[in-house]
């Protein structure tokens, strides 16, 4: 029995995943849920799709049906099947956080849905059947300061006396290689500063990867500039709180949580104008926005605030502040909740 079925079909843990565990930590709290698919961190063990269409029969008698929460094409594949034709009683809400136009097969899908939840305005106007617009929102509960700052980052074991990183795939898309560029251009002036890619590159991206580690070689700074590879969702936050400052350059980013992660961990970012991190930064009071492809913008933004460490600390303070009052996964929960209660009072 469930009212509440959340998918998640990828094997991988992605930002689509990461966003979507913050939630359903918090729902689970609120509703008789299932996770439908594959595992997510601090949430309730998953079921199989052939479990959730038997649960989606036995929903509270009080509603008129279940809702199924879908997040991905595959998803929403399998809860069109259910509810048009295995005839369950089943209503389906999809988030959309895309910045552009879906091709076709997605926006006919997007189009069968009872309902969308965009994460900003600008997501909203790509996209049918509009319920609400709700940002996503951070895990306040697991992102969390560090009692100390500079005991957090030497128990890393990365060297140096603090760190800056960038977190996501390695691929063009996401600026990597402008971080680097970036990189390349503040560290010299901060020889105690030590710069981590966190993430990995998929196949088609390997030689991408392998310039950028050439070009550092040539520079260098290879035991300054360090590719760990993929952090686990687990071990995320105590990275995350014992950096000093987070920079995220991407060229298109449709939402971007690393920047939040890192203001409810108290640490700053520097970031290009794309996503969402223009409302992340408050006008520029927790974080600075650079224009798109602006390496060198982002390296002298990130000197002056690592030259300034009680402005460094203030904005992370503040950065906190904000997470928790204004962009907290309970905050996105509540927004979501709305969009349900509308469905289950319509019938």
């Amino acid at each position: 029995m469930a009212d509440l079925l959340v998918t998640n079909f990828n094997r991988n843990f992605t930002g689509v995943s990461a966003t979507a565990a913050n939630v359903i930590r918090q729902q689970a709290r609120r509703y008789d849920m299932a996770l439908v698919g594959r595992a997510l961190p601090g949430c309730p063990d998953p079921i199989s799709i052939a479990a959730a269409r038997a649960a989606s029969r036995h929903h509270d008698p009080a509603k008129p049906f279940a809702i199924w929460h879908v997040r991905r094409n595959t998803e929403m594949r399998a809860a069109i099947w259910a509810r048009d034709v295995l005839r369950l009683p089943v209503r389906i809400v999809f988030t959309s956080a895309a910045q552009r136009r879906h091709s076709a097969f997605p926006r006919w899908l997007i189009s069968r849905m009872d309902a969308v939840v965009a994460t900003t305005d600008a997501a909203a106007t790509y996209v049918p059947h509009v319920r609400a617009v709700v940002p996503h929102g951070v895990d306040t509960d697991v992102f969390t300061p560090a009692e100390n700052r500079t005991s957090a980052w030497a128990a890393l074991g990365y060297g140096g006396q603090q760190g800056i990183a960038t977190i996501g795939r390695i691929r063009p898309e996401k600026g990597t290689d402008l971080f680097v560029d970036a990189m390349l251009r503040l560290l010299p002036d901060h020889p105690g500063t030590v710069a981590l890619v966190i993430g990995r590159a998929a196949r088609e991206h390997q030689g991408f990867l392998k310039g950028l580690q050439a070009r550092i070689t040539a520079a260098g700074l290879g035991e300054r500039i360090l590719f760990p590879g993929e952090i686990s969702a687990s071990d995320l936050p105590r990275v995350m709180r014992a950096l000093s400052l987070v920079m995220q350059l991407p060229r298109y980013e449709g939402y971007g949580m690393a920047p939040l992660e890192g203001l409810a961990s108290a640490v700053p970012f520097v970031g290009s104008d794309a996503g969402y991190y223009r409302a992340f930064s408050a006008q520029g009071t927790v974080g600075t926005v650079v224009p798109l492809e602006a390496a060198d913008a982002a390296a002298e933004a990130a000197g002056q605030l690592l030259s300034a460490p009680e402005e460094l600390s203030r904005r992370g303070q503040a950065g906190r502040d904000l997470a928790v009052h204004a962009f907290s996964a309970g905050a996105e929960a509540d927004g979501i909740d709305a969009v349900y209660q509308q469905l289950w009072s319509a019938g």
